[in-house]
């Protein structure tokens, strides 16, 4: 029986024909790419705070006023009128509409999880028939 050399990530040892799948994954290293992938997700998270920001910060050159301008501007108030209220019919009709989207929503994500776990399930089970 010829026993191939373990690698990290598996390795394959052939017997008469038939082949079986080891797993030589040592913890101290898994660990260790783990905590490196954690580090580097927090470098990223942090390089990406130190940017430009979005808005521009208020130039005080711009606030100055010449002394020969007028000391204020004169402001209206206007007030705005009330928004009206929607209908009763416009509200029970966004109710129904919002519910059937809802129910028909769930349920073709209902049919495709189904679906997708029954594929799974019959793949699985003939990977395991062979």
């Amino acid at each position: 029986m010829a026993h191939a050399r373990c690698c990290g990530l598996g390795a394959l040892t052939s017997g008469t024909g038939s082949g079986t799948i080891s797993s030589c994954v040592n913890i101290t290293e898994v660990t260790t790419a783990a905590g490196w992938i954690a580090g580097l997700a927090i470098v990223a998270l942090i390089a990406t705070g130190w940017r430009k920001p979005a808005r521009a910060t208020a130039d005080p050159a711009r606030a100055r006023r010449p002394l020969h301008a007028a000391t204020g501007l004169e402001v209206a108030e206007v007030r705005a009128p009330l928004n009206r209220r929607s209908p009763w019919w416009r509200r029970l009709w966004s109710i129904v509409a919002g519910s059937i989207l809802a129910v028909w929503v769930g349920a073709v994500t209902a049919t495709i999880i189904g679906f997708g776990t029954a594929y799974a399930v019959i793949t699985l089970t003939d990977m395991l028939k062979r």
